[in-house]
């Protein structure tokens, strides 16, 4: 499964922001994931494209959402009030093999290529 991400660039502190990615073929769980400068690539949230809420690595989430599109295989993130904390390279990821409410880095098996987010102050 290829995975193509759109979105992301300089942003102002405090804006919205929403990061796309969409699937070339069928995938169980999507999800996202970022690495800030200097900083090893963390889970930020995911969801299981059959159905299901979406789960996030800080629960509840207090500035972002996940949201699925199942008929494109798609998966948006969604952040709200943009600080330069956030300024990181976003990747989508998905696994085609079906674990359960996955938030490793091994138990995706496809990645973006990855966006870069950078948050003015």
């Amino acid at each position: 499964v290829q995975l193509q991400a759109s979105g992301g660039g300089l942003v102002q502190s405090g804006d919205p922001l929403r990061l796309s990615c969409e699937a070339s073929g069928r995938t169980i769980n999507m999800a996202w994931f970022r690495q800030a400068p200097g900083k090893e690539r963390q889970f930020v949230g995911g969801v299981n494209m059959n159905g299901g809420y979406p789960y996030y690595e800080e629960d509840p989430p207090s500035r972002l959402r996940i949201i699925r599109d199942s008929a494109k295989i798609a998966v948006s993130l969604l952040i709200y009030a943009l600080k330069p904390e956030d300024t990181a390279v976003y990747y989508c990821a998905a696994d085609t093999m079906g674990v359960i409410r996955p938030s490793r880095i091994h138990e995706y098996d496809s990645w973006g290529q990855g966006t870069q987010v950078t948050v003015s102050s």
